[in-house]
């Protein structure tokens, strides 16, 4: 445990490094910082301070930088007193602009997504709901005309998915009302992931007078299922990544900005935790070489009291934490209220 001395010097170095990004020696603390304490105390205090791990010396500089251990012991005390500092007019107007033209789930979290990139100035990720793991509520098939079915699926959240299908044949709104009541009756209460392993079984075997009908469905009801649990990942200010002197050298640049571009790679590194409502990343607690040097900040959004999405931002590990921290909360909890009162069936 740091003593409170320790703890400002290392606290006036963060702040320091986080602001203009170059190192920092004693001297310009002294003078930039009302520490109370003489230049040469402060030196001493820097030199226990990496000695147990909190900062480092780069190798063209005489000042200290701070370690991931450093900015963990920052995050940690600042997570146990962070007060958001965005002011009520600029919370009104972002959540304006978040309820402009939302028609669709997907559309609302792109647009958070790109929100979340303009306040912080960081790469911001999202992903759309993630449902799989919820139970089915409700499936029904409903005949449109010239052979067209209309798929609703509705999950235990209250998610409503829309599908409409061409068939080859006319299929009569009687056969269809037999086959949605059956389904209901054998699936209702299963995760979705679980009805596409189990519809073709139960289909096959217990609709046998509906065969010829049944055959045609069933692909559609499968599709209509992977499209549901297809997680889609929206990323935002990529390029803002250049405006960091970490990344001067393109071609780590774009090592980075190739890694954030694999979807199935960050769609794992969101799922990751997936219920913790908001996890923070640093440096080389990432799993992955190319986010080393970065800081990973992330919150769940809820949709009928149920986790189902995460929103974040990646950047340097010198990132402004408190901005960032209260931005990826505000937009969650937008994107929750959102959901709740605009997509609630």
């Amino acid at each position: 445990m740091l003593d409170d001395r320790k703890l400002k010097v290392l606290y006036a170095i963060i702040s320091s490094y986080i602001t203009n990004g170059e190192p920092i020696g004693s001297r310009t603390i002294s003078k930039k910082y009302n520490l109370g304490v003489s230049s040469a105390t402060i030196r001493n205090e820097m030199s226990d301070l990496e000695e147990l791990g909190y900062l480092n010396k780069p190798y063209t500089s005489a000042g200290r930088i701070p370690s991931d251990k450093a900015y963990r012991l920052y995050v940690d005390t600042l997570m146990k007193n962070i007060r958001s500092d965005i002011d009520s007019r600029e919370k009104a107007e972002i959540k304006n602009n978040l309820m402009k033209e939302v028609m669709e789930i997907d559309q609302l979290i792109q647009n958070s997504a790109k929100i979340l990139s303009k306040i912080t100035n960081y790469t911001s990720i999202a992903i759309t709901p993630q449902i799989n793991q919820s139970t089915l509520k409700h499936i029904q098939l409903i005949p449109i005309d010239n052979n067209e079915i209309l798929i609703i699926i509705v999950n235990d959240s209250g998610i409503v998915r829309n599908t409409i299908f061409k068939m080859d044949e006319n299929i009569s709104e009687e056969q269809l009302t037999a086959i949605s009541n059956f389904l209901n009756s054998k699936l209702k209460g299963l995760t979705l992931d679980k009805v596409s392993k189990e519809i073709d079984t139960v289909m096959l075997k217990e609709l046998y007078d509906f065969r010829n009908v049944v055959g045609n469905i069933i692909p559609i009801i499968n599709q209509s299922l992977d499209e549901i649990e297809d997680v889609e990942i929206f990323a935002d200010g990529m390029m803002n990544i250049f405006n960091f002197p970490e990344y001067k050298d393109i071609a780590k640049a774009k090592t980075l900005l190739s890694f954030i571009e694999d979807k199935d790679l960050m769609v794992g590194i969101l799922l990751k935790d997936f219920y913790n409502d908001i996890e923070i990343t640093i440096g080389d607690e990432n799993s992955y070489d190319e986010l080393k040097d970065c800081s990973l900040i992330t919150a769940t959004y809820k949709f009928d009291g149920n986790t189902v999405g995460k929103i974040g931002v990646i950047g340097p590990t010198r990132m402004d934490y408190i901005n960032a921290i209260n931005a990826v909360n505000l937009l969650s909890l937008n994107i929750s209220e959102i959901l709740d009162k605009y997509f609630q069936k």
